[in-house]
């Protein structure tokens, strides 16, 4: 066993990036954060974030952080496109080992301690994941903002900004959740809030998530939010039609849409027992293990 490798377990997201680091036999001795590290805002941004976050956890650990030394487990936003994933490969620094997988698979890893499961991780986006008896996994969802993404923070924003937008026009009274969206964005007018649409991101419309939540007893948020556990629903359905395996929701949006979910689909929820940086931790340790490290 090599002593002196160490591992890192990345959980990178259209939000945040969040690290754990562990010696050689798992031991957690650091975390850290950073920005945004999905592949949809570009892989040198992810990779800046991705060590921003590891040199921040290998600081508070005592750590140098010499990076052949270590090796990486990365659970990512986007990895399903193959050019954004071949280019984060290309773009990575000497390390000593890399495993990548989606943020999919490091959450479901996480959520069922890598026993069978299915997990819906809901952040700025959403996908869908199980892992069955068999152990084969298998993803549903995860296509991408903004398209798809259903039940995830930019979902949820993308949608909630209507509301404003109908308010400032007097297409719709305003009220409390358009002042509240329209103090979010920082605007004060209807150019103020084209200005805002014209550089939004998926991350900036996830931002808005937390407005609609705060405001759920609204009608129209109430609306937006039955509709996310709709489609949080649909997809449990489809990764377990037998409907025997135990469902983890995941990620920021997982408790506030736990209530959304349909009856039937919200009796088989368990809260998960670790999150998607610790699953990933998982995957850089099988890494270690394959390239004789650990």
């Amino acid at each position: 066993m090599n002593q002196h490798l160490y591992l890192i377990g990345v959980d990178g997201g259209g939000t945040g990036t969040r690290v754990v680091l562990a010696n050689a036999e798992g031991q957690e001795l650091a975390q850290g954060t950073a920005g945004p590290s999905g592949l949809a805002l570009g892989v040198e941004r992810a990779w800046d974030a991705i060590l921003a976050a590891s040199a921040q956890a290998c600081e508070r650990a005592g750590i140098a952080a010499d990076w052949p030394r270590f090796v990486f487990g990365c659970g990512l936003a986007g990895v399903n496109n193959r050019d954004w994933l071949a280019a984060f490969r290309a773009k990575a620094p000497a390390l000593a080992g890399l495993a990548i997988e989606s943020d999919a698979y490091s959450t479901l890893l996480g959520a069922h301690g890598g026993e069978p499961g299915v997990i819906v991780a809901l952040g700025t986006g959403s996908v869908a994941a199980v892992l069955d008896r068999d152990g084969q996994s298998r993803m549903v969802a995860g296509y991408g903002y903004p398209s798809a993404d259903e039940a995830g923070g930019a979902w949820l924003g993308l949608r909630a900004i209507v509301h404003a937008q109908q308010a400032l026009d007097g297409r719709v009274p305003a009220d409390e959740l358009s002042q509240a969206l329209i103090d979010h964005v920082g605007a004060t007018d209807r150019g103020g809030l084209v200005v805002w649409l014209c550089d939004a991101n998926q991350t900036a419309y996830a931002s808005l998530a937390p407005v609609v939540v705060a405001h759920r007893e609204h009608p129209f948020a109430a609306r937006l939010l039955r509709e996310a556990g709709q489609e949080i629903g649909k997809m449990i359905a489809a990764l377990d039609p037998s409907g025997a395996l135990p469902v983890a929701l995941c990620g920021g949006l997982g408790k506030p849409l736990s209530e959304y979910v349909p009856a039937p689909y919200r009796e088989r929820l368990r809260a998960p027992l670790s999150d998607s940086a610790h699953g990933a931790l998982q995957m850089a340790r099988r890494e270690a293990a394959q390239i004789g490290g650990a």
